[in-house]
């Protein structure tokens, strides 16, 4: 799909449609989670969808001629994977059983603001930067504000509805979190391999959680109804391939911050959608909630980049000088 080895410029047309996927197809996993487990136990659901999809990948990774890692690359890779996407997408799928879609979606948003806090190793220059300290500040007030009358999010009646708030905000802080292990335990590998090993990691993890729960007592794959086959077949091939695919492919062509636009993207795209498809209201409190919180974060990544590009310069002068010195 890259062009980058052979030094020429990739087709716009393919950069449009690879923002295209990640964009609306991430935007629109929601949807398709909130029909998944509509007849499927949400654990058996993650384990079948990344399983699935990282059983694929890893054939995909071996039949290019890539080597399979070791146990103890395997275990170290799958932890992020854990992290990253049984925390985070299993917390979206459970909270989506009790909190509309859109909802969820906006919570699911702060995920770069978590970054910010759990990146110990840079907090001295995230803050120290006032930008960053506003849009953390800012981001969290949106979060506040979906407390703020029943028009926004009625948590009143059914006790899960509150649980399964904090359970997506444990789920982004699990994201965020995977997100920098992976980056900061470095293992050799292809990235395409390391999502694969990720993918399996959280699916089989997932398949234990919900074997352990007894979501399968009382259940039969007759119960599965064509709406959430369907949605389940989305999510794999869309959601979990084609969009993940179209991710990385992104990131190695363009700069992160630029890629990183689909997470102000997608919870736009799932509002709409949970309004089109299932009938959720959309408040205007809802809405000024999400533009608040979007406000941080961009506020945040905007200014993370720069400190990052400064940081980056000053460690470059410095080893030059050193050299110089020698």
């Amino acid at each position: 799909m890259s062009n980058t080895h052979t030094g020429r410029r990739p087709s716009k047309v393919l950069i449009i449609a690879a923002f295209a996927a990640v964009y609306v197809i991430w935007g629109s996993t929601y949807l398709a989670i909130d029909i998944a487990v509509n007849t499927i136990p949400p654990f058996l659901m993650l384990a079948t969808r990344y399983t699935v999809a990282g059983f694929l990948l890893f054939i995909f990774c071996l039949l290019k001629g890539e080597k399979a890692p070791s146990l103890k690359a395997f275990i170290t890779i799958g932890f992020g994977g854990v992290l990253m996407i049984l925390l985070g997408n299993g917390a979206v799928t459970l909270a989506e059983q009790y909190l509309p879609t859109g909802l969820t979606a906006i919570i699911a948003a702060t995920v770069p603001l978590w970054m910010v806090m759990l990146d110990k190793r840079n907090w001295h220059f995230y803050f120290s930067n006032k930008i960053i300290i506003a849009g953390f500040l800012i981001g969290f007030a949106g979060v506040l504000m979906l407390f703020a009358g029943k028009g926004t999010a009625d948590f009143t009646g059914n006790p899960m509805k509150l649980a399964g708030f904090f359970i997506l905000l444990v789920g982004s802080m699990g994201w965020a979190a995977g997100s920098l292990y992976s980056k900061y335990k470095q293992v050799a590998g292809s990235t395409t391999m390391k999502a694969a090993v990720q993918m399996l990691s959280a699916g089989l993890v997932s398949l234990a959680i919900g074997l352990l729960s007894n979501e399968q007592q009382g259940f039969a794959i007759s119960y599965i109804s064509a709406q959430s086959i369907e949605a389940l077949s989305y999510l794999i091939i869309m959601g979990s391939l084609v969009g993940y695919m179209s991710y990385i492919w992104l990131l190695s062509i363009l700069p992160a911050s630029r890629v990183g636009t689909y997470a102000y993207v997608n919870p736009v795209i799932a509002v709409f959608l949970g309004w089109l498809f299932l009938d959720e209201a959309i408040t205007m409190q809802q809405i000024a909630a999400l533009l608040i919180i979007l406000t941080g974060v961009i506020l945040v990544n905007t200014a993370k980049e720069e400190v990052t590009t400064i940081v980056v310069k000053e460690i470059t002068v410095k080893n030059e000088s050193e050299v110089v010195e020698r």
